[in-house]
């Protein structure tokens, strides 16, 4: 089995996060990047599909070279080569398209994706591959079963599940559940260092949206401390106006 995993390079979300130029650019200063932890779960499961001789795992990124120690923590939990499109994401659109791009005439039987990154929370990548190489796509994926050509997928859906069966190739964006994301031993960031990484040049793709600004969420009010039942009650009938 032939498998490609597309990974975001995503702020920790233990950075603190300002914006600079009128709040129209979001500043890096200072920023520690991660892999996008639902891009994670899907290499920790393209990885499991893959194990014993049974497939190969090459990870995709669309970032510059700032986004390379990213790619190697990828080769290191276990992908055999990787692929990184020399392009700032502009947004989903232009990401798919340059995946798309590369990813045709490849011959891969699985495309995994999380199910959204957790810097834009845009969850459009898994489904606009599906449409650009007419490919089934199923987002939001909690299990992941590959028998032969077929592949048995559960997705959360309001009020419970939805168990689906479709033959491969096919596109899924992975939630939790899918797999445990695996840590990097020794062996594997020694590895990583050799394994194949093949930059490529992006194409041109139509800027169909364009962010305008950014804002940060209120900060939070003070909090007061009530021991009376009876003022806790005026307090959110007056105050805080929920009752």
């Amino acid at each position: 089995m032939k498998i490609l995993v597309c990974i975001s390079n995503v702020p920790d979300t233990t950075s603190k996060i300002t914006f600079t130029n009128d709040n129209t650019v979001f500043n890096t200063a200072g920023i520690q990047y991660i892999i996008n932890p639902y891009d994670e779960i899907a290499l920790s499961k393209a990885v499991e599909l893959a194990e014993g001789g049974k497939g190969t795992v090459t990870v995709i990124n669309v970032g510059d070279a700032a986004t390379e120690p990213t790619i190697r923590k990828a080769l290191a939990i276990g992908a055999d080569d990787a692929v990184r499109v020399n392009a700032q994401p502009r947004d989903a659109w232009f990401v798919a398209n340059q995946i798309a791009n590369y990813a045709k005439g490849q011959g891969f039987d699985l495309i995994l994706t999380g199910r959204e990154s957790i810097d834009y929370n845009g969850a459009q990548v898994a489904a606009l591959l599906g449409e650009l190489l007419d490919l089934p796509s199923i987002s939001i994926a909690k299990k992941v079963d590959i028998q032969g050509n077929e592949a048995t997928i559960d997705r959360e859906i309001e009020g419970g599940k939805e168990v689906l069966s479709v033959s491969l190739p096919v596109v899924i964006g992975t939630a939790e559940g899918v797999a445990e994301p695996k840590i990097p031993n020794m062996r594997g960031i020694m590895g990583a260092r050799t394994k194949p990484l093949q930059v490529v040049e992006p194409i041109e793709v139509a800027e169909l949206a364009s962010i305008a600004r950014y804002e940060s969420p209120a900060p939070r009010g003070t909090v007061k401390l009530v021991e009376d039942v009876d003022q806790l009650v005026q307090l959110l009938h007056g105050e805080a106006k929920v009752i």
